[in-house]
């Protein structure tokens, strides 16, 4: 992008900042579910914080997965018809909301301990 189109090289980098928000997804609830460990423990409270991990990764990753296609096909795209940012915008919101439905399930999970 930085060769073909210098002046979008910031809308370029979009993508990659959404991408790192799903990071944040994972860490706050690695810093919850650490805080919520006992010594003592039950094993109902192991498996939920199993299942918050689960919840947080695998979405995540589901939703890293689709940020990564389609950040790479729209910056692309935006390179030769700029009327296709708006569109990539919209489809990477959608793809971030996969990993905020693991987040707010994760927190429904660990709150329940």
């Amino acid at each position: 992008m930085s060769i073909m189109r210098p002046e979008l090289i910031m809308k370029s980098i979009i993508p990659v900042v959404m991408s790192g928000i799903i990071a944040i997804y994972g860490l706050v609830v690695a810093v919850l579910i650490a805080n919520s460990i006992k010594t003592p423990a039950a094993d109902f409270s192991g498996f939920l914080h199993f299942g918050a991990g689960l919840s947080v990764g695998l979405s995540g990753l589901a939703a890293g997965c689709a940020i990564g296609i389609v950040g790479d096909a729209g910056v692309r795209g935006t390179a030769q018809q700029p009327r296709l940012f708006v569109g990539m915008i919209l489809i990477l919101i959608f793809a971030e909301v996969l990993g905020l439905y693991g987040l707010i399930v994760a927190l429904i999970l660990t709150t329940k301990i």
